[in-house]
């Protein structure tokens, strides 16, 4: 399962990639400082440091609920951009979580 799971995974950073720069854009539009550091990131996550290189079925498993909690994380914002009548963050959301349901679903297909 190497290169297929190396093509997921490589697919799956470069979106992540790509998903920090809009959300650190969005941050700073609306006046704050974007988190910048590993040790800033470190402490805002949910998500836990896996350390080692696990095999790949739990690589799967564990990825799975990151994403599951990164789905949750946006709809607890949902609220309050609602309420701010912010339309741009609330696409931001949008996206996230259309993005992070399908990916969880798409590992969770594998693990079946």
């Amino acid at each position: 399962m190497f290169q297929t799971l190396h093509l997921m995974f490589e697919t799956q950073y470069n979106e992540l990639a790509l998903a920090v720069d809009l959300l650190a854009e969005r941050i700073r539009a609306l006046g704050f400082p974007a988190p910048a550091s590993y040790a800033e990131f470190g402490r805002l996550t949910s998500i836990p440091e896996e350390p080692g290189v696990p095999p790949a079925l739990d690589m799967i498993k564990k990825l799975v609920p990151g994403h599951e909690s990164v789905v949750r994380t946006a709809r607890s914002m949902w609220t309050a951009a609602e309420k701010a009548q912010d339309q741009p963050t609330l696409d931001l959301l949008t996206q996230r979580m259309q993005l992070h349901e399908k990916t969880a679903w798409m590992l969770r297909s594998l693990l079946a």
